[in-house]
């Protein structure tokens, strides 16, 4: 699997442009936390974690669906919500997202790598350069 450098990686969360003011940024806990303090630090806004799981270290699925792993603890009924995610295979998780967080006034999805709203890359798996 090739890589990517760190500064090529930022220079596109720099460089992408939001047509949105968000109230909040989600994170789809583990994947999305690194991409979503990188947004956060850029947009300085609100910042939660989702907890769902689907997918095991080796991207295999671990389950039939996304389950959610802990209750929601934060107030998004209302507000523009920014998604995030690391990788988007097949789309289960961030739809799984998507219907938890009905109530939202508006939710766009981000990616750093797959079919989002936004995306910086959409391509073929590639290791993230923050994972070891």
């Amino acid at each position: 699997m090739t890589g990517k450098t760190f500064e090529e990686v930022l220079t596109r969360f720099r460089n992408m442009e939001f047509a949105e003011k968000f109230d909040l940024i989600v994170a789809v806990a583990n994947g999305g936390i690194i991409p979503a303090a990188i947004l956060n630090q850029r947009l300085n806004i609100e910042f939660h974690l989702l907890k769902i799981n689907l997918r095991d270290n080796n991207q295999k699925p671990k389950y039939d669906s996304p389950k959610l792993l802990s209750p929601i603890d934060f107030d998004f009924k209302g507000k523009t919500v920014l998604l995030v995610e690391d990788r988007v295979k097949t789309g289960a998780s961030l739809r799984f997202a998507g219907e938890l967080l009905k109530g939202a006034k508006l939710i766009k999805t981000f990616a750093v790598n797959g079919n989002a709203d936004y995306s910086l890359y959409n391509e073929d798996c590639f290791k993230f350069p923050w994972i070891t």
